[in-house]
């Protein structure tokens, strides 16, 4: 049984402490497919998922991501690739430098996002070196790694939830 939408939106946080067992295929399928489901402009779909599982190219990723220990910890590690040629056909410059990105940092929320909804502890991790992170997970040097994703069941105490700016701050209604 997953969560509601707004509860998983309300009640997601970074799980940086996992257990080592590993996620059952079907639920690990389920949570990339959601982020397959992203959307992208033109539906171009300009994102890879690599998934590690592989403890030495995970150590490879956590020493790219500045030891980031929650990297070397969680069972399963997502790299998010994105393909700025592929968007670049259809919409030029702005595709390649801003659309894929935005294309492929929607999937990673929904991956977070289904996650949550699944019980899954999830932490995105987007402080790493690129070239590193590409070469770790010997993706072409066309793809652009644009986020890291750790899956796992957390192995933390339930956190409270953190605050948030009033939606009255960030809001501005032009009508």
């Amino acid at each position: 049984m997953t969560k509601d939408i707004f509860d998983c939106i309300r009640e997601s946080h970074s799980v940086r402490h996992f257990k080592p067992e590993q996620l059952p295929e079907p639920t690990l399928t389920r949570i990339l497919e959601a982020g397959n489901l992203a959307p992208s402009a033109g539906n171009l779909q300009p994102w890879y998922f690599y998934v590690v599982q592989d403890p030495e190219v995970k150590q490879k990723l956590h020493a790219a991501a500045f030891d980031q220990e929650q990297i070397a910890d969680a069972p399963t590690v997502v790299v998010l690739l994105a393909d700025p040629a592929r968007s670049n056909e259809r919409y030029g410059e702005r595709g390649a430098q801003l659309y894929c990105l935005q294309d492929t940092s929607a999937a990673a929320q929904n991956i977070l996002l289904a996650a949550e909804g699944l019980g899954i502890g999830a932490c995105w991790v987007g402080a790493f070196d690129e070239v590193k992170v590409a070469e770790a997970v010997e993706a072409p040097p066309r793809l652009r790694a644009v986020a890291m994703i750790c899956l796992g069941y957390s192995d933390e105490q339930p956190k409270e939830f953190k605050e948030r700016l009033r939606l009255t701050d960030v809001t501005k209604f032009i009508q």
